[in-house]
């Protein structure tokens, strides 16, 4: 019985494999949207992304013109192809702004981009392009029940992109002096970074940094610049501890603090 059934879903395969390739051969362009809604329905995306490539031009123009665009966009979509998917699916939203599936593909095109975005030490211009579109999402369907599925991956990629300018200035930072004023640039890094993403969970971190970054420059400045350079220091120490009052990190603040003081003249 068994040995039957391996029979059975071989020559179902071969069946499957056969109609796929005279649906490539086929000059019956219903047949092939058919053929390539069924494969969709099998789970069979690359089939399905395959034919549709090949007439949704062809439909262009047509009533079934529409269905056909989205489908090839969603197969790409299922096949994990983030990359064809956004590109089809924004298409799709340009062509047709009011089409019955622009709020899917408007979600669809910006949330793939989220699947696809890439590690933090990557380049982040896929995580920026999901930010984008998920904020073009959100600008054209406020409504949607998915706005919050849209809302929170935004946070999750803006964190992606805090964490990213929080290494950069670490990095200045950990250079410190080396062929320049180092810290100050990651003062610079590090405040745009807040200034861009206010709400960010590195928001802390990033705060720090900045403190800490003052009070080296302070401390390896040449003598008539210390007392100004430590006034920063205190002034970034108020800004942190009014933001972060229970801060685990309040007793090197507050050990940064007292150096500075004891740099202040009368």
């Amino acid at each position: 019985m068994q040995k039957f059934f391996v029979m059975l879903l071989a020559a179902l395969a071969l069946t499957s494999c056969g109609e796929y390739q005279k649906a490539q051969k086929s000059t019956d362009y219903d047949y092939k949207l058919d053929f390539a809604k069924r494969a969709f329905e099998a789970k069979k995306y690359v089939q399905s992304a395959t034919i549709l490539t090949d007439i949704v031009t062809v439909f262009k123009g047509t009533e079934k013109a529409e269905d056909a665009l989205y489908l090839l966009a969603l197969s790409h979509y299922e096949n994990k192809d983030y990359i064809n998917s956004g590109s089809y699916f924004k298409t799709y939203y340009t062509r047709y702004p009011k089409g019955k599936y622009t709020e899917l593909a408007r979600f669809y095109s910006g949330y793939g981009y989220y699947l696809d975005s890439p590690e933090v030490e990557l380049d982040q211009t896929g995580t920026i392009k999901a930010i984008e579109e998920l904020q073009g999402f959100l600008d054209y369907f406020p409504r949607s029940d998915k706005v919050s599925i849209a809302q929170n991956a935004i946070f999750e990629l803006q964190d992606k992109l805090t964490l990213k300018q929080l290494q950069n200035a670490q990095l200045y930072y950990n250079l410190g002096n080396y062929m320049g004023n180092n810290y100050e640039s990651a003062v610079i890094v590090a405040k745009n970074a807040i200034k861009d993403y206010p709400y960010s969970r590195y928001k802390e971190d990033l705060e720090l940094l900045v403190l800490k970054a003052r009070y080296q420059e302070a401390s390896q400045s040449v003598e008539e610049k210390k007392e100004d350079r430590y006034r920063t220091v205190i002034d970034e120490y108020y800004s942190f501890i009014n933001n972060y009052p229970d801060s685990p990190n309040r007793k090197e603040a507050d050990n940064i603090y007292k150096i500075a003081q004891g740099h202040i003249k009368d």
